[in-house]
């Protein structure tokens, strides 16, 4: 019972509805709209259903092909520190390895770290390629399709947060690659109970606002390109 009656004493859903009474009393049109988009970016249902959308356009992880070079996207870190994202996805790709041996580009400033926990998690030898690509995943792409074949078999490891963008750059770029993601709590489907067709949730709002950015990000970048900027 705490479960089911303790959402609707959030902050969040006495605003939807004291929003709610003030649409019934005053009857705008615009507070109606309002109240709708407010509701539907909150509500958990709906948003669950935008996470199992965005986890199908990415793909989740598509397997790698025989003799695949392995690409990790750099995600920060310092020369003494390694990032939870970048533990994150070095032991992903420590389970796609299965303790075989290849070929391993790190796309970081700062190989050291990367390199040190890579190795500790391997038993076998891993011919590794440390490469400062840039600041961002666009320069990253950039050098990396100055650096690779067009035929040479990738596979990319970074988060499922970047996920879309990747697979918007392995297109652009003409790359043969494939995505290997590693799970983050972003696009993790929250409980939804009874109540929760009629109260809204705060994490769905930093889901959208992320999907807003990685979509936005994307776009100026293709503008920047197409008019000679980039």
């Amino acid at each position: 019972m705490k479960d089911l009656l303790e959402p609707f004493l959030y902050p969040q859903n006495i605003f939807l509805y004291g929003l709610l009474i003030a649409c019934v009393f005053y009857r705008k049109k615009g507070l109606w709209f309002l109240l709708l988009g407010f509701y539907l970016a909150g509500n958990t249902y709906f948003a669950n259903m935008v996470r199992s959308h965005y986890a199908g356009q990415i793909g989740g992880s598509s397997l790698a092909q025989s003799n695949s070079t392995y690409v990790v996207l750099g995600c920060g870190g310092s020369a003494e520190t390694l990032p939870a994202c970048a533990i994150a996805r070095l032991d992903r790709l420590g389970q796609s390895l299965g303790g075989q041996t290849a070929a391993v580009i790190i796309t970081t400033r700062h190989c050291q770290p990367y390199q040190d926990y890579l190795l500790s998690q391997q038993s076998q030898p891993l011919a590794i390629d440390c490469i400062d690509a840039g600041d961002n995943t666009y320069q990253e792409f950039s050098q990396l399709s100055k650096r690779l074949g067009k035929q040479q078999r990738l596979q990319v490891v970074t988060s499922d947060y970047h996920g879309w963008r990747v697979t918007k750059l392995i297109q652009y770029h003409q790359l043969n690659a494939g995505l290997s993601t590693v799970s983050s709590q972003t696009f993790r489907p929250l409980n939804c109970h009874l109540n929760c067709m009629f109260t809204v949730n705060l994490s769905n709002y930093d889901l959208y606002s992320k999907l807003i950015a990685e979509y936005a990000s994307y776009l100026v970048w293709r503008v920047s390109v197409s008019v000679g900027i980039w």
